[in-house]
């Protein structure tokens, strides 16, 4: 006669055998990520993927000091979930673990996707992969299930460039927003860039990227998400109350400006200073209020009717050997796949550098060409001085190059021409359009356009063209100052005209063929007030005189790349 009954010591034993695999793992995973995890060395000097995770919760630069308030929020998230499961039945080790096994497989594989690429951000996403892995192997079905959303959570520690790109368009919306309500109360401003200022020049204000009191937009996103977690068990819900995080931002951040400009108005720019300080709260408490408000309209109105139960409660029991064997076999089957990433990984970090700069080089091979003191018949190029900043912040071995060109016949027509080289790293250059805005100028549009190039006739290459303005205050009232800022990316054997192109054939480069290129990022100002034409024709004019000097013509790049038809170098 046989018992039903479940042998609770086998229970514990596998469970004991499932942890001690699980910890083999995690050291073997460690060893990765700890001497192997960091590839991109040109601001943070570390091999290590924990010590550059945890300099940007350290480096006020990065907008990411609320890093240590996730890690916390996670811990804990981890411990309620842990302490909500029905944990009635006893559990052993799984007996079959190949969740685990795949996720800590899946984590190796992008990490070294990540290293080859140069994307520490790739290999944080990894990190959290593979330690899922190790719980799910671990502790089972159940710590798997509470492990899921606090590690997911950690990637509000990260900081994430793609932010920006909501930031900026959403700083501009805020601005011009605020510059109509102070119009409408009364107060003349001038709008430049994410600016408003006063025409007597008495006060200015900025519109930061958008934050509260913990200074960023991501730890708004990760509040929303957070409060839709804890009051909701479907996506669809959370998703909700995370979606409308980004219109009370917008709210908030336009309250915040009107707020600035009316109490700067009324009493002086120290009273626009206060309101300043206050409504750094006030942002917090509009967001957050309103998510608050939003949850409990939606529980009250739309409420959940299933309990969320942590675990499905049913037993894992197997056989003592044969579960200790796969737990084992799993753990064995990671540590040889770690073991052969170290060998790769460094491989890839002390393999001899191939591929190309993307113009032509000084005799120092660090910087880019010196341009033409003399372009055409037409214009006459003078140096420009690299700013301290800008060689403070980044890498040493960026290269510059940079000259204002005057028209001879009109000296006040001057196209300013910039090239800036990265070195090792692919960190050293940006998309110039935060810059931008940063020093003033307002972004109106964006348009792609082919110049011509010397090599021939029907030879063209691709260049995004902004069209940017200021406002100033003159005698006469407020006038627009237009110009046109044309930039573009140019490899060893391509050039493509945005910086997300750019990365994506730069890591296609890294990964699959072994390259790595020194980018160019070439740039051109000009003023625009006789019209876009007249402006594209200056900037015509200067690079028939200088691109034969710093752009070289190259062949069609392998056609394996994904640079494509419109990115091939002529």
């Amino acid at each position: 006669m046989t018992s039903s009954t479940p042998d609770l010591a086998g229970a514990s034993s596998g469970r004991a055998h499932a942890w001690l695999a699980a910890l083999g793992c995690a050291v073997a995973g460690a060893v990765v990520f700890q001497f192997f995890g960091n590839a991109s060395r040109g601001y943070i000097d570390t091999a290590s993927l924990f010590r550059w995770w945890v300099f940007q919760w350290t480096n006020p630069a990065s907008e990411t000091e609320h890093g240590w308030l996730i890690l916390a929020a996670s811990a804990w998230l981890l411990w309620r979930n842990l302490g909500i499961a029905d944990w009635s039945n006893p559990q052993s080790a799984f007996r079959n673990p190949q969740s685990a096994l795949a996720a800590m497989a899946a984590g190796l594989a992008l990490h070294a996707l990540g290293f080859a690429a140069q994307q520490a951000r790739v290999s944080i996403f990894a990190l959290l992969i593979f330690a899922w892995g190790v719980v799910r192997l671990g502790g089972g079905r159940r710590w798997g299930a509470a492990a899921m959303f606090p590690l997911g959570f950690l990637i509000f520690a990260l900081p994430l460039g793609a932010l920006d790109e909501v930031g900026l368009p959403l700083r501009l919306w805020v601005v011009a927003a605020g510059e109509k309500i102070a119009h409408v109360a009364g107060i003349d401003v001038l709008r430049s860039g994410t600016q408003l200022v006063a025409p007597d020049g008495s006060y200015h204000y900025d519109v930061a990227a958008p934050c509260s009191g913990v200074r960023s937009l991501t730890a708004l996103l990760a509040l929303a998400l957070l409060a839709g977690y804890l009051n909701f068990r479907t996506t669809g819900r959370r998703g909700l109350v995370l979606a409308l995080c980004f219109p009370l931002v917008y709210l908030g951040n336009v309250a915040r400006i009107a707020a600035i400009v009316l109490a700067a108005d009324w009493g002086g720019p120290a009273w626009g200073e206060r309101a300043h300080a206050v409504m750094g709260y006030g942002v917090f408490v509009i967001v957050l209020g309103g998510v608050l408000l939003a949850v409990a309209a939606l529980r009250r109105w739309w409420p959940e009717k299933a309990k969320w139960e942590m675990g499905d409660g049913r037993w894992e029991m197997g056989r003592g050997a044969e579960t200790h064997y796969r737990a084992w076999r799993a753990a064995g089957i990671v540590v040889a796949l770690a073991v052969g990433e170290l060998f790769f990984l460094q491989h890839l970090a002390t393999r001899p550098l191939r591929g190309d700069a993307g113009v032509v080089l000084a005799a120092d091979g660090v910087n880019p060409i010196e341009l033409p003191a003399i372009a055409g018949t037409e214009w006459f190029g003078r140096g420009a001085e690299v700013a301290a900043v800008e060689r403070k912040i980044l890498p040493p071995d960026t290269g510059f190059s940079r000259k204002l060109y005057h028209a001879a016949a009109d000296a006040r027509q001057r196209v300013f021409l910039s090239i800036v080289l990265s070195g090792r790293d692919r960190s050293s250059i940006h998309r110039p359009e935060l810059c931008l805005v940063a020093q003033g100028w307002t972004v109106v549009g964006a348009t792609e356009h082919r110049f011509r190039s010397p090599s021939g006739a029907d030879a063209t290459f691709p260049a995004t063209v902004l069209h940017v303005q200021r406002e100033v205050a003159t005698p006469r009232g407020k006038s627009v100052v237009p110009q046109l800022v044309a930039y573009w990316f140019v490899g060893g054997d391509a050039v493509v005209a945005t910086h997300g192109r750019r990365l994506a054939v730069d890591a296609w480069n890294r990964v699959a063929l072994g390259r790595t290129d020194r980018w160019a990022y070439v740039l051109m100002q000009c003023d625009a007030a006789d019209g876009a034409a007249a402006g594209l024709k200056r900037m015509q004019e200067v690079l028939d005189g200088t691109l034969p000097a710093f752009q070289r013509p190259l062949q069609a790049p392998d056609s394996r790349s994904p640079t494509g038809g419109d990115g091939k170098k002529t």
